[in-house]
C-alpha cells in the first residue's frame, strides 16, 4: 500500500492539479491528491481520490486490471499528471494500457474523466455502457470529447477480452431524464469483481485518502461552527461518521439545521473566518443519538456490502426486481473472491454465496423506506414523480445481458 507523493521539483498544485472541474464543480476542485493502493499483487491497483459537495467527501475509485496484454482502466478518476505518472510505472512492468472503461450510463463523475483519460493513452480503445446521455442536450459521444474512431459500446458492439474478463449489465432503467445502466467485471484471473455505483461497503474508521488533508472529517466533527478544526484520532472518526450520514441521507434525522440567522452570527465570531472552516458557517446541529444512526446503517446485514441508501430511495426505488435479479446472475459466476467498488472500501472480501444472501435480503427486508432517516430522500423521490421528472411504474425487466 502506497501513497503517491508528487515530485520534489514539481509544486504539488500543479502536479495534481484537475483543469476540468469547473465542469462538475465537486470537492476538491481543481486538486485532486491519489492514493494508489495493490489489491492484488501483479494484478489488481486502486487509483483513490476524493469527491464530494463541500466537505461531504467519500473516496472515488479508478480499478486497474492487468491482462496479457497490458492494462486495463474501470471507471476512470481524473486524469492528473500524479496519477498518470504512477500508471507509467505500471506500464513500464506489465505493458500499455489497451483498455478504458466507462461502466455507467449515469454517473457524471465517472464520465467525465474519461475523454481527457482517452487522450492520455491515445492507443487504448474506450469502452461504454449502452445507453449513455447528456443533459440538457443530448449530445453525441464525440461532442462530448469521447475519440470517435476507437470509442465502442459494450454489448452492443461487442465485449474487451472476453477470454479473461466476464460482463454483466444492470439496466437500462429509466431514470425520466435519461437511463441507469451498471457493467461489472468480473477479472477471472484475480476472481475480483469491479462494480461502480449499486453497491458499496463502507468501513467504520476514515480511509487511508483522508490521511493527506482530514479537513472534511475536522470540519464535520465539530459541534458548533465558533469550535477550531482540531485534529487527532476521536475527531477523524467522529467526522467521519457524519460524513457518511450526509452521503448515505442527505439530511439524516439526527440533524438539525440551527436558524440562519443564528449560523451567520456565529460565523462573526473572532478566529472561526478562515477559508478551510467555511469562514465559521456551520448550519448543523446533532441530535443525541446520531451515533446509532451511523452503527445501524454499518450493520444492517450479516456481510458489510449493501446499497447505498441514496440510491435506493433514488435511483433504484421501483427497480428491486432488476436489482435482485443482476445480483443473482452476478451470484452464478464461479471464482469471485472480493468485490472492488468505485466507492467507499475496497477490496471487500465476498463470495458467491454473499451475493446469493444479499439478493435474499433485499427481496426480504422493506424496500426504499420513507420514514427516519429516508424521509428526506422520500420527499425528493416523491417531488420528482409528482413533477413527472422520473415514471410512477416500475421499469420493464430487462433482458438478462451478461457474456465472457
Amino acid at each position: 500500500m502506497s501513497v503517491t507523493q508528487a515530485s520534489p521539483t514539481t509544486p504539488p498544485r500543479l502536479c495534481q492539479g484537475w483543469p476540468w472541474w469547473p465542469l462538475l464543480p465537486l470537492y476538491p476542485y481543481g486538486h485532486r491528491r491519489t492514493l494508489v493502493r495493490e489489491l492484488v499483487p501483479g494484478q489488481v491497483w486502486s487509483f483513490e481520490q476524493l469527491q464530494g459537495v463541500l466537505y461531504v467527501a467519500v473516496p472515488i475509485r479508478m480499478t486497474v486490471v492487468r491482462l496479457t496484454e497490458g492494462l486495463l482502466l474501470y471507471a476512470p478518476v481524473a486524469p492528473t499528471q500524479e496519477l498518470l505518472h504512477r500508471l507509467r510505472e505500471l506500464e513500464a512492468r506489465y505493458g500499455p494500457v489497451r483498455t478504458i472503461v466507462l461502466p455507467t450510463s449515469s454517473g457524471l463523475e465517472h464520465k467525465l474523466p474519461v475523454p481527457a483519460m482517452a487522450r492520455a493513452f491515445p492507443a487504448a480503445a474506450v469502452w461504454v455502457s449502452p445507453c449513455q446521455w447528456s443533459f440538457p442536450l443530448p449530445l453525441p459521444l464525440p461532442w462530448l470529447g469521447f475519440p470517435a474512431g476507437r470509442t465502442r459500446v459494450l454489448f452492443e458492439q461487442g465485449l474487451p477480452h472476453a477470454d479473461q474478463l466476464h460482463w454483466e449489465m444492470l439496466g437500462p432503467l429509466d431514470l425520466g431524464l435519461g437511463t441507469f445502466v451498471e457493467v461489472a467485471c468480473l477479472h477471472r484471473a484475480s476472481g475480483s469483481l469491479l462494480v461502480t455505483d449499486a453497491l458499496v461497503a463502507i468501513s467504520s474508521e476514515p480511509p487511508e485518502i483522508f490521511s493527506a488533508d482530514p479537513t472534511p472529517l475536522l470540519f464535520h466533527a465539530r459541534e458548533l461552527g465558533t469550535e477550531p478544526l482540531t485534529d487527532g484520532h476521536e475527531q477523524r472518526r467522529r467526522g467521519w461518521m457524519r460524513l457518511v450520514l450526509f452521503a448515505s441521507y442527505l439530511r439524516p434525522s439526527a440533524l438539525a439545521v440551527p436558524p440562519w440567522p443564528e449560523v451567520i452570527a456565529g460565523s462573526f465570531r473572532p478566529g472561526v473566518r478562515a477559508a478551510k472552516a467555511y469562514f465559521g458557517l456551520y448550519p448543523f446541529r446533532w441530535q443525541r443519538g446520531w451515533e446509532a444512526e451511523f452503527e445501524a446503517l454499518l450493520a444492517g446485514g450479516a456481510h458489510p456490502l449493501q446499497v447505498a441508501p441514496v440510491l435506493e430511495r433514488l435511483v433504484f426505488p421501483r427497480a428491486r426486481t432488476a436489482l435482485v435479479a443482476w445480483l443473482r446472475r452476478l451470484a452464478r459466476l464461479p471464482g469471485i473472491a472480493q468485490l472492488v467498488p468505485a466507492h467507499y472500501t475496497a477490496p471487500v472480501a465476498a463470495s458467491q454465496q454473499d451475493l446469493q444472501r444479499l439478493a435474499d435480503a433485499l427481496e426480504q427486508r422493506p424496500w426504499a423506506p420513507s420514514s427516519g432517516s429516508w424521509e428526506f430522500l422520500a420527499g425528493v423521490d416523491s417531488a420528482l414523480v409528482r413533477w413527472g421528472v422520473v415514471p410512477d411504474v416500475p421499469p420493464a425487466a430487462p433482458e438478462a445481458t451478461s457474456e465472457g
